[in-house]
């Protein structure tokens, strides 16, 4: 079909009025490029679900995906659950029509006899997670577009560990929606299976993560100064009560962005990686000489952090560097308690840093690495259960997970953690940052960098194929001038060794993404993103560090290096 007959299909039955009308007009006007991008293809589950730009069109987030993809999801759980009495936990962020599309979502679930428990407010991805375990659910459901654009909405599954869906379910629950014709959704609500959650859930959540987040060995919580801001997003439903609770006494709240707000109104992007979304912040934490600034995302599973370096400046802390000192200080205190008994493992991925492993191999704890994204680290623990226990476990993206106690990152218990590395550095006559330089000295100064390609519609998504095909078949022979010694292909899943000729199976999904070493441990990798129209490239680069002192001298050299690679790499 051309992309204009599809166009037209929405312009009948079993279309509404209104989807009907906003179709008819773009084709009337003759929105040739606007039709492409809306019909050019089907949204698809990516590392993070179903991610979209909200309007009528095959490619955006309306009514009729979200209930097709929810009414393949009740038949596939129906299916494979035939004699069981079918139980769903929905959760919502902030953003535009969240609330609407997740009582749609729940109207479909029960139109086919699924019992349904809803938040009745919007709060936080990671109490959904918490939610599905809690109420032994067999699947979950959570609208939000993370830290996209305001205009965008989305949808993640969820199965019944809490984790979100991995093979093989993912696959054949999207076998079973793209079977589906639209006429085929059940919009017809039975308001008798529909249940909401509200406090209740908070109170059992919010223990949970005191009970991993909090140790009783940490000193100082009510000298250390604390800001947080929300970016707008649902994170204020939780963590000022989960601090307040750990005993924080000096939280300090930028009002200015406090207020739940789809628009996000006071910054250009509600993304705690980008350091423009932490100035207010920042600010605050200057005019009230603050330890540290703790920002998340809309629906508050990532965090972004910020400590006084040796300068007493406030400094960003990447997410690599924020992963790196809560496996530490969580394996320190497992290790206090006498809790470390042998069969215990952190997690992480492939593109962050290496620097996890040397962590953890120095407590003689083990480190499984998965694909980019948290349901590869919930899939690790689920394998693992009544035979290995998880401490806890990030990625680059500023997302981290601490406990089992839910199966996705976890901006709320992270926060909390955050602090307490604070507080208990600070009582000790240390910091944040003292503590971080204090890792490097032992286990190397690692440096990472990344970059991110935006590249928008059907020519991007073109554009970024070409890019990768590109690096395949001309892939990098050195970085830096050191030579290439190992490729990983994991979407022909390759490991390549190019110092003994060699080429190994890799035991991991296939995935698109491409990572070249060298001997020194220098690492590039590219991968296209899973949600956003982007390709991204990490950038990894390490050097020993004698002493605290050097700490600067070192920085500058691997800035430099990281310099030298982003040019030979020719990307932007």
């Amino acid at each position: 079909m051309t992309i204009l007959d599809k166009a037209k299909l929405w312009t009948q039955a079993p279309f509404d009025a209104e989807t009907q009308a906003e179709i008819s007009q773009l084709i009337q006007k003759d929105q040739t490029d606007e039709l492409t991008d809306r019909f050019y293809k089907d949204l698809e589950f990516g590392t993070g679900g179903m991610r979209g730009i909200m309007g009528a069109g095959t490619n955006r987030m309306n009514k009729y995906t979200y209930g097709k993809a929810t009414q393949g999801l009740a038949m596939y759980l129906q299916k494979r659950f035939p004699e069981k009495t079918l139980k769903v936990a929905i959760g919502y962020d902030c953003r535009h029509n969240s609330d609407t599309f997740a009582k749609l979502v729940a109207d479909v679930l029960s139109a086919n006899g699924i019992q349904v428990y809803l938040f009745k407010e919007m709060r936080p991805t990671p109490e959904l997670s918490f939610a599905v375990r809690h109420l032994n659910c067999d699947a979950g459901i959570v609208l939000t577009a993370s830290h996209n654009p305001p205009e965008y909405n989305g949808y993640k599954v969820y199965w019944n560990d809490g984790g979100q869906i991995v093979p093989p379910e993912d696959r054949e629950i999207v076998d079973t929606i793209n079977t589906l014709d639209y006429r085929k959704i059940n919009f017809e609500a039975d308001e008798s299976k529909i249940s909401y959650l509200d406090k209740g859930m908070d109170e059992a959540f919010w223990k949970a993560s005191l009970e991993n987040g909090r140790f009783e060995s940490t000193r100082g919580r009510n000298k250390l100064k604390v800001v947080f801001t929300s970016l707008h997003g649902t994170s204020i439903k939780l963590i000022p009560e989960v601090l307040k609770r750990a005993g924080y006494t000096q939280v300090h709240i930028v009002k200015e962005q406090e207020k739940p707000d789809g628009d996000f109104p006071s910054v250009a992007s509600p993304n705690p990686e980008e350091p423009a979304a932490l100035k207010m912040a920042l600010e605050l934490a200057e005019d009230i000489n603050a330890d540290i600034v703790i920002g998340t995302d809309p629906d508050s599973d990532r965090v972004g952090i910020a400590v006084r370096n040796l300068n007493g400046e406030m400094q960003l802390m990447n997410g690599n560097q924020s992963m790196c000192m809560m496996d530490n200080f969580l394996l320190n205190k497992w290790k206090q308690e006498g809790k470390l008994q042998g069969k215990e493992f952190v997690g992480s991925t492939i593109v962050s840093t290496d620097l996890v492993k040397k962590i953890a191999d120095s407590y003689g704890v083990e480190t499984q690495v998965g694909l980019t994204g948290f349901k590869w680290i919930a899939k690790m623990i689920r394998e693992a259960e009544g035979k290995k226990t998880f401490i806890g476990g990030g990625e680059e993206s500023f997302g981290y997970m601490v406990g089992d106690f839910n199966r996705d990152k976890d901006a709320v218990t992270a926060a909390l953690l955050a602090c307490e590395i604070a507080a208990d550095a600070k009582a000790n006559g240390s910091s944040f940052y003292e503590e971080l330089l204090q890792l490097y000295v032992k286990h190397g100064y690692y440096k990472e960098h990344l970059i991110a390609l935006v590249r928008k519609g059907k020519k991007g998504a073109e554009e970024i194929k070409q890019m990768m095909e590109n690096w395949r078949t001309n892939p990098l022979k050195t970085i830096d001038n050191e030579p290439v010694t190992q490729v990983y292909d994991y979407l022909n899943s390759t490991c390549t060794d190019l110092k003994n000729n060699e080429i190994h199976t890799l035991d991991f999904p296939k995935s698109n993404v491409l990572i070249f070493y060298t001997e020194s441990g220098s690492k590039v990798a590219a991968r296209p993103s899973g949600t956003e129209p982007k390709i991204k490239f990490y950038i990894s680069v390490n050097s020993a560090l004698e002493s605290i002192e050097n700490a600067g001298k070192r920085e500058l050299e691997l800035d430099r290096k990281i310099e030298r690679i982003i040019k030979e790499l020719q990307v932007k």
